[in-house]
């Protein structure tokens, strides 16, 4: 682990490569799992007020469950999620002709419908990103059904910090990300 400004980050996003393989994995991370994505508390006015234009790109099933669970769910603990469809899909999960899950979102977003392209955490993925009082943890989520992603990245020799450069600027900002490359320049040394 080592710190930059107010977060602590774990090694493995320097370390290990990752590239999503779509078409080995169909976009599992969206439908499998026990919880939704989780959700920033700004993030849940953003799904509100988008939610009129992400409608008409959703499958029946999800227009379902979020009409009856609201566009966002609020946890035990007070944290946000994405609403899921019978515990597991993703209620904003859509699936191309090829059965590929992908997110009605980023589809609206990608259509110039709405200009959010999808929550933060969903884009950081495989980073995950827990908020503390005093800083953020900044991690590697490793998941089975990843492996396809790990062995493309490797190919490729992307690490994961450069597969979600995006979304790490995206998240803290141009100026952390170029300390984290500067971080990852040397301990590559």
């Amino acid at each position: 682990m080592f710190q930059l400004g107010k977060t602590i980050v774990s090694e493995d996003i320097i370390e290990k490569d990752f590239v999503c393989n779509l078409s080995a994995c169909k976009g599992a991370c969206c439908i499998d799992g026990d919880a939704g994505a989780p959700l920033e508390l700004a993030e849940t006015k953003i799904m509100e007020d988008i939610y009129p234009k992400v409608k008409p790109f959703l499958r029946k099933e999800g227009i379902a469950a979020i009409e009856e669970q609201g566009v966002f769910i609020t946890t035990e603990n007070g944290e946000f999620e994405t609403p899921l469809i019978n515990g597991a899909d993703c209620a904003y999960v859509i699936f191309d002709k090829k059965g590929t899950a992908l997110c009605a979102i980023e589809e609206a977003n990608n259509q110039g419908e709405i200009n959010w392209k999808k929550p933060v955490s969903c884009h950081l993925y495989p980073v995950r990103v827990k908020d503390y009082t005093e800083f953020s943890a900044v991690n590697y989520h490793k998941w089975e059904i990843c492996d396809d992603a790990c062995t493309l990245g490797k190919e490729l020799q992307v690490p994961v910090y450069k597969f979600v450069k995006q979304a790490l600027i995206r998240k803290f900002g141009e100026d952390w990300y170029m300390q984290l490359e500067k971080v990852a320049e040397t301990y590559k040394r």
